[in-house]
Parts: structure tokens; sequence; C-alpha cells
């Protein structure tokens, strides 16, 4: 899948961030606890989601349930 139609490709499926403390990037202003995010594009370690910036954003699993 390429990266340029990510943003307007079908949701694969949505996930609930269930937390934003990185230790080593600060990814507070870009996920919000608690809210619902459409999953773009996924690999064995991270997470292509549309995040509050209304861009596609790649995410450690670990942030998501």
């Amino acid at each position: 899948m390429s990266f340029t139609n990510w943003l307007t490709a079908p949701t694969i499926r949505t996930v609930v961030c269930k937390h934003a403390d990185a230790e080593k990037y600060v990814v507070t202003n870009m996920l919000t606890p608690g809210t619902q995010y459409e999953v773009k594009n996924e690999t064995d370690e991270f997470l292509f989601i549309i995040d509050n910036s209304g861009k596609v954003g790649g995410y450690y699993k670990t942030y998501f349930e």
C-alpha cells in the first residue's frame, strides 16, 4: 500500500488509545487516551492512524488496545 493514499484508503479497523506516556517521544499532542482512531496501515511494530492533527502518523502498538 502506497503511503500517499493512506489518508483516503479504507479503514482496516479502529483502535482505542490506552495511554500517551512515552519515554522518548512527545505523543501527548497527537494522541488522547480513551479516543478511538482509524487504522490505515499496520506493521509488526507500528500502527499508522489518523491522529489528532488529521494526518496519518505512525505510533508503537503499545499505545493502543
